[in-house]
């Protein structure tokens, strides 16, 4: 309670402080759901002009080739955007509610700021608990009901409802807007709420990672044939804002929370699973169509930077720039355009959970040139709990598999990993070549799991018992069995108090 009644104190003191400039940048934060970064021509999509209105936003502004986001699955990523901390720092480790957090998130910091802060999509999944304080929820419509999250109009009346009710408060906003696609379910013949293009399978690239084949193929297009939709959304979303007059005074943010839904992408912390596309256009700051390729930055790091470009201080920080509690670094003069201070060269990454609260985890830490990942659930018995293994795609590589040797090992893969991974993602960026028993890499794999280590040393997670004794099984098996217990207690819990509260 002490520690709460301080937030509340701290966000009355910056309210009072800041609330009544309105002089301040207006902050747009635009996301998509389960797109990975070379689904976008602007980054590299080898599909034309699939995406005219995420590379007009990127023709604006300034494109990061090596941003990541922490997790490759929606719930757990999303509030590393908004916390500024890891999932295990956070407790936001699945798809669960953690309520009595210790900590302010975006909503209460840029509201306490002086800001107008409104959300629109993927509402439950973007702060610990539900509902937050958010001054309004734009994906409710005046009937109480809510905007269809397919629909690319809605977006546009959503961002224009959350910009005019800023304007009429007299105050910036800071307004998140989650766009669904293309997650699924893809965009399909006859779909109520159209894409402005549609893909066939014989058009479309197959990722390095999956197996070129006609049913693959076919989901790929469907997926493609969202990314088209998630563009769209995009396109309603800019209109609004260039319509209200404050595109000059408003710097965007885009990005998606991780890679595309299917295997060896999404609920997986390979470096298609992480990369993101993140665009941040500031008129008159970012140089238009600019392009980092230089410096590794990645969603921890969003919310400092945000604090940064409001001027939003921490009476109690340690330079009044840095609150308490927030993991990453204000990525600001990357912005500004200048270079310094540089931010470390590595990014470093986690999984815990299914929506399902199966326990799968994983830990990896990613420089410019390579990937290293711990998997303490592999065991060569346990297989993966993952949402991609109900797709298409997954379904028919497992048929493959018994009449493809290549195709098996790549399902083995999927099903029962290694402890280790080490990949060079200069060379190999689809993960196809584990070089962890490499004789020429040893020296590389020793000082990534030394950096690892001290991640998890410093940021107290509770996996690195089981980093530790990586080479003890049964001690690893351990740890697997202690982190499932509690998550088969904490939904048990739940069932119980929804048991309790129906009858």
């Amino acid at each position: 309670m002490k520690m709460k009644r301080a937030l509340i104190l701290l966000i009355a003191c910056l309210g009072s402080c800041l609330g009544q400039d309105n002089s301040k940048p207006n902050i747009l934060l635009i996301t998509v759901d389960d797109m990975s970064c070379d689904s976008v021509s602007s980054f590299g999509c080898p599909i034309k002009d699939i995406t005219p209105n995420i590379d007009k936003l990127a023709s604006q502004g300034l494109r990061f080739k090596k941003a990541h986001v922490q997790v490759g699955n929606c719930f757990p990523s999303r509030n590393v955007m908004l916390s500024g901390q890891y999932p295990h720092s956070s407790g936001v480790e699945g798809f669960y509610q953690v309520k009595n957090i210790k900590y302010p998130v975006a909503c209460d910091l840029m509201k306490g700021g002086g800001y107008y802060t409104a959300i629109r999509g993927k509402v439950n999944h973007s702060t610990p608990y539900q509902p937050y304080d958010w001054d309004e929820d734009l994906t409710l419509l005046k009937d109480g009901k809510k905007a269809h999250m397919k629909d690319a109009s809605s977006y546009y009346d959503s961002t224009k409802r959350g910009i005019n009710t800023a304007k009429a408060a007299k105050k910036p906003f800071f307004i998140n807007v989650n766009i669904s696609d293309p997650h699924k379910p893809f965009w399909k013949p006859g779909d109520s709420h159209p894409t402005s293009k549609i893909y066939k399978a014989k058009d479309v690239p197959v990722p390095g990672f999956l197996h070129d084949d006609p049913i693959i193929r076919k989901e790929l297009a469907l997926y493609y044939s969202s990314v088209r939709r998630a563009d769209d959304c995009v396109g309603a979303i800019m209109k609004a804002l260039e319509e209200s007059g404050l595109l000059q005074s408003t710097v965007v943010f885009f990005l998606s929370d991780h890679g595309m839904p299917l295997p060896f992408a999404k609920t997986q912390l390979y470096h298609h699973s992480t990369n993101t596309p993140l665009i941040v256009s500031w008129p008159s700051i970012t140089k238009p169509g600019s392009i980092n390729d230089s410096y590794m930055v990645s969603a921890i790091d969003l919310l400092p930077t945000f604090l940064s470009i409001a001027e939003i201080k921490d009476p109690t920080g340690p330079d009044n720039l840095v609150f308490r509690g927030i993991q990453g670094r204000s990525f600001l003069p990357i912005i500004r355009g200048s270079l310094k201070p540089p931010l470390n060269g590595v990014i470093f990454k986690e999984y815990n959970e299914n929506s399902g609260g199966i326990r799968n985890p994983m830990r990896a830490v990613q420089t410019p040139q390579y990937l290293y990942l711990f998997n303490p659930w592999s065991n060569g018995k346990r297989t993966m709990a993952t949402a991609t293994n109900g797709t298409a795609t997954w379904k028919r590589m497992l048929e493959l598999a018994s009449k493809n040797e290549t195709v098996r090992k790549r399902v083995d893969v999927m099903r029962y990993r290694t402890v280790e991974e080490l990949y060079d993602i200069n060379n190999d960026p689809d993960c196809l070549h584990n070089l962890a028993k490499s004789k020429e890499h040893q020296k590389t794999i020793k000082d990534l799991r030394l950096a690892l280590h001290d991640w998890m040393k410093v940021t107290k997670d509770h996996a690195i018992t089981a980093f530790r004794e990586r080479t003890d099984p049964e001690k690893m098996e351990s740890y697997i069995k202690t982190v499932q217990t509690e998550s088969d207690l904490r939904r048990k819990n739940k069932r119980k108090k929804k048991r309790k509260k129906n009858s």
